[in-house]
């Protein structure tokens, strides 16, 4: 690199990855030496700009820190993970890649059981986590494509030729399509420019905007999901049988059927079928193609306008013919999996899982408010119903021709955390209060970090233990049969690294304050030996400390605001000195065992989302 180059460079403040990369424009356009000193003048003043179009601000810690004990427990909980990962991997997956199960079909034990099983390998690695995590990932995932497409349902009426069309589901409920693709959806963060994996998200959101022939699971002008069966060979709109729902019958086990009796009526859309907006929004932060985002508002939208029209219940039935209950005679409680759907208290009334991820989604998408009022609305129309008994509050789970029923603990912790780091408005903490996590971040709960990270190793322990116990053979384990011995979960370190709450495993997407990436790997994640915690979340910023716990290397990390760069970041501030940003990333020079708090200062739901890694934008 020249001098000259070398000065400019330090003069607008370019670290070394940034200062490679204008000395290397240089030499590979113009090379040394050839050109007059004016012409490389001009030449270089070209090359620096384009380079700071490109790299994002710079942010040096160099302050020395010892690595506190929660960042220790972060790297140490992230290694268990994979290694846990890997032992739980070559024990229950074969070397065809296939699940060792017998296949069937069904809501009791199906193919969804599978990925779900293995849901949050993507998303710790897009955390930082090890390849190993990517890597067997992309094994299973491959292997269950050609398992249970080969499996079939001979007594179901869509499933007979195979389980899984197109690799995709041929047509069954989104409580269990979206289980099982939770683990893909997270794949995008990580690897968002796998042309294989692009190419399955164009053609599975293909399936929900009429672009298949052969899955006319969309109706545009009603703008619903036309039944609660739906996928790559399109809508089941004649009654469900108890095989459709639980497969061939398996001796000694009549509840597989029995619990689906009373479930033959599927017409028509249903809340759990805004799981089906994740696909959409796979697809519009992968390729940017203004469709994919126009579906999922319009549905998401039609959906908000039923909810605010029902008194801000939300409606487990919308008919054919575009009406609330429609399919029910009218009644916005009924349906399969509807709100009166098994009366007893205890029955499945699933009006709430695709809710939280639809609205969330096309808030996401464009910071309107309104489409989380339904959620907020919901929430109030219970809490309004709702019963305390011996101290406890008891929110009403069922609706009926008598009003509310079924009386339980409240199951809606998650979507009421979501609502409040969505709006931050206080409000929404009225019944959130003895929330852990939510009281660190207040300054209420300072060990919280170290114990929630403790519990996690005991997690792995006894799920690993369990695990090693387990005796049974292929042909005596159901798709589901390891599912409780999963060692791996990424909930706390969700909380405590990007200041997100855990998405679930419904098939959501991920919604946080900030979120890491490694520029010398070229990867998502933090780089190896950095540890991050969020401290504070406010309306207007994030307090964030990052901690280099390797005393000999230092390491560049870019941080980014939000998890699909929604938010623009204005300005960091650490070791008292602020840095304007103006964008929606940046990196950080942390010296080699160095730490401190960054302050950042953000516009929240400025930025339309992408899953582009910063260096590609």
């Amino acid at each position: 690199m020249s001098r000259n180059e070398s000065d400019a460079a330090t003069v607008v403040g370019l670290g070394s990855l940034e200062t490679r990369l204008v000395s290397g424009i240089c030499k590979l356009e113009f090379g040394e030496g050839k050109l007059k000193p004016k012409m490389r003048i001009a030449l270089l003043a070209c090359c620096l700009a384009a380079s700071a179009l490109a790299a994002p601000p710079l942010v040096r810690i160099e302050k020395s820190k010892p690595p506190p004990d929660w960042a220790l427990a972060e790297r140490a909980l992230l290694k268990a993970y994979a290694d846990a990962a890997t032992e739980f991997t070559d024990k229950y997956i074969d070397s065809r890649n296939f699940f060792k199960c017998t296949e069937r079909w069904g809501g009791n034990d199906g193919p969804d059981d599978v990925m779900e099983t293995f849901n949050h390998w993507t998303l710790l690695y897009a955390l930082g986590g090890a390849e190993t995590f990517l890597e067997q990932y992309r094994r299973i995932w491959e292997g269950h494509l050609i398992q249970f497409t080969i499996a079939k349902a001979p007594s179901t009426q869509m499933a007979k030729n195979g389980m899984y069309y197109k690799e995709f589901p041929v047509s069954f409920d989104w409580e269990h399509t979206g289980e099982g693709l939770q683990a893909f959806h997270f794949y995008a963060m990580g690897a968002p420019t796998d042309p294989s994996y692009i190419q399955r998200v164009r053609r599975f959101a293909g399936f929900y905007m009429n672009e298949d022939p052969a899955a006319a699971n969309y109706d545009p002008k009603l703008k619903i999901i036309r039944s609660i069966h739906n996928g790559s060979r399109g809508p089941l709109l004649t009654p469900a049988t108890v095989f459709d729902w639980g497969g061939e019958t398996v001796p000694g086990d009549s509840a597989r059927h029995d619990r689906y009796k009373d479930a033959s009526g599927i017409r028509g859309d249903h809340p759990l079928n805004l799981g089906a907006c994740s696909l959409g929004f796979d697809a519009y932060t992968l390729t940017g193609e203004k469709k994919y985002r126009d579906w999922l508002l319009e549905y998401a939208g039609a959906w908000r306008d039923r909810v605010m029209a029902n008194g801000g219940n939300i409606p487990t039935n919308i008919g054919l013919d575009g009406t609330i209950g429609g399919e029910w005679g009218g009644k916005w409680y009924g349906g399969t999996f509807g709100w009166n759907f098994e009366p007893t208290s205890s029955g499945r009334n699933y009006y709430m899982r695709g809710a939280r991820t639809g609205f969330g989604e096309a808030f996401l998408l464009t910071g309107d408010a309104s489409f989380v009022e339904p959620l907020r609305r919901q929430l109030a129309n219970l809490y309004a119903a709702r019963q305390e008994q011996n101290g406890r509050i008891l929110l009403p789970q069922k609706y009926g021709g008598k009003g509310w029923y079924g009386f339980t603990a409240n199951q809606y912790f998650d979507v009421q955390r979501d609502i409040y780091l969505w709006l931050m408005d206080p409000a929404d903490l009225k019944w959130l209060g003895n929330d852990p996590w939510l009281r660190y971040l207040d300054g209420k709960n300072p060990d919280y970090p170290i114990r929630a990270m403790e519990a996690d190793f005991e997690q792995i322990r006894r799920k690993l233990q369990s695990m090693r116990r387990d005796l049974r053979t292929p042909d005596t384990r159901t798709s589901d049969g390891a599912q409780g011995y999963s060692p791996v979960s990424a909930g706390t370190l969700v909380n405590l690294m990007l200041g997100g709450n855990d998405p679930g495993k419904d098939g959501n997407v991920l919604h946080s304050r900030v979120r890491y990436f490694d520029p010398e790997r070229r990867r998502a994640g933090l780089p190896e030996d950095v540890a991050a915690l969020v401290e504070k979340i406010r309306p207007g910023g994030v307090v964030v400390t990052l901690v280099n716990t390797n005393p000999v290397k230092g390491h560049d990390v870019v941080v980014q605001t939000g998890g699909f760069a929604e938010h623009q970041a204005t300005s960091v501030e650490a070791g008292g000195r602020t840095v304007p940003v103006n964008g929606s990333h940046f990196t950080v020079w942390l010296a080699p065992g160095s730490g401190d708090t960054m302050t950042i200062t953000m516009k929240r739901y400025a930025n339309q989302p992408t899953a582009t890694f910063p260096w590609d934008r």
